[in-house]
């Protein structure tokens, strides 16, 4: 047979082993291009940190080519959504998932993209649950104290949270309604603001991702009643479920891979391959772990399956409880 062109890009797609031809491996794709890991936050977040971690494996994997962290953030990551809704369908930007992809729909009044049919979800790449903590000064050593005096001081309480719509927020939000109990809540912008009240005991109280929090707890600066899992988190076996005393309940963050709608089936199936092949890594692993992050390499289907249960449960608390970011 003649050697073509066609016939060695056609052979190397062939093995799957990169999502693109040739010797655009070794440069970007497509043509030369970076491929773009884009992170609807700021650098140095728990999205950041994660998408940087992915970026650099997938770039390991695809032989060296280049995978870039694009930082697009706002509105809580909608201009990063919108930015991939809208972009090239060629697997050249790849989105880093947040939970704002399933609750942003009920939160905002307006979205200018759709945020089911705009996207292909890939595959899960990690969950982080959310430590409850309070000051070290309220009496209250376990979620049944703290619910039980909750009841018998009402109004007294205050919670800090980390921004409205987060997804501590929302699980704030969550516990109050499964405990039947109230606090007011101060919203901050962002993590940093609402932990350092907490540990000056500005507020009573703060639920937050482990990965910004955790370190508080184990220095014993502030005291942790429970995580948001419906087990033992393995990577802080510590700390007690939530559900223990209030069975079902469960609130976890989490990161994702998705690319837009539109792009084609042997790409996207490139990537998700690529995906649960580098979260089967010790590598990547072992850095989730720093993170407090638990790796969970699932494909798209599976994902798209957790989008949709979480979209039906967080909607349902978002809209019953009138909760929204802006007009």
């Amino acid at each position: 047979m003649r050697v073509t062109r066609r016939n060695v890009s056609a052979g190397i797609l062939a093995t799957g082993l990169l999502p693109f031809c040739g010797a655009r491996a070794q440069s970007g794709y497509p043509g030369g291009q970076s491929i773009r890991l884009i992170v609807g936050f700021p650098a140095g977040g728990s999205q950041d940190n994660v998408g940087r971690i992915v970026a650099e494996r997938l770039s390991a994997h695809w032989s060296g080519a280049p995978v870039v962290v694009e930082n697009i953030a706002g509105a809580g990551s909608n201009i990063a959504f919108d930015r991939v809704a809208k972009g090239p369908a060629d697997g050249s930007q790849i989105l880093v998932v947040p939970p704002g992809l399933a609750t942003n729909q009920f939160l905002y009044a307006k979205i200018a993209f759709d945020p089911v049919a705009d996207f292909v979800p890939l595959g899960l790449v990690a969950t982080f649950p959310n430590l409850l903590c309070v000051k070290n000064s309220l009496p209250v050593n376990s979620m049944a104290e703290l619910i039980a005096y909750a009841k018998a001081n009402p109004g007294k309480l205050n919670y800090g949270s980390t921004g409205i719509g987060t997804t501590p927020h929302l699980a704030s939000e969550m516990l109050k309604r499964m405990a039947g109990i109230d606090f007011a809540t101060v919203h901050y912008r962002g993590s940093a603001p609402a932990v350092n009240d907490l540990l000056v005991g500005a507020v009573d109280l703060v639920i937050d991702n482990t990965t910004s929090i955790v370190p508080h707890a184990r220095a014993g600066s502030v005291r942790a009643l429970g995580i948001s899992t419906r087990a033992r988190w393995p990577l802080a076996p510590e700390y007690a479920p939530i559900a223990e005393t209030l069975p079902g309940y469960e609130a976890l963050a989490f990161s994702g891979i998705a690319v837009r709608a539109g792009t084609p089936k042997e790409i996207c199936d490139s990537i998700e391959a690529a995906v649960k092949a580098i979260c089967k890594t010790p590598v990547l692993i072992e850095r989730m772990s720093g993170l407090l992050a638990e790796v969970v390499g699932s494909g798209g289907r599976e994902f798209g399956e957790f989008l949709v249960a979480e979209r039906a449960k967080w909607g349902k608390l978002i809209t019953d409880l009138n909760i929204r970011v802006g007009n």
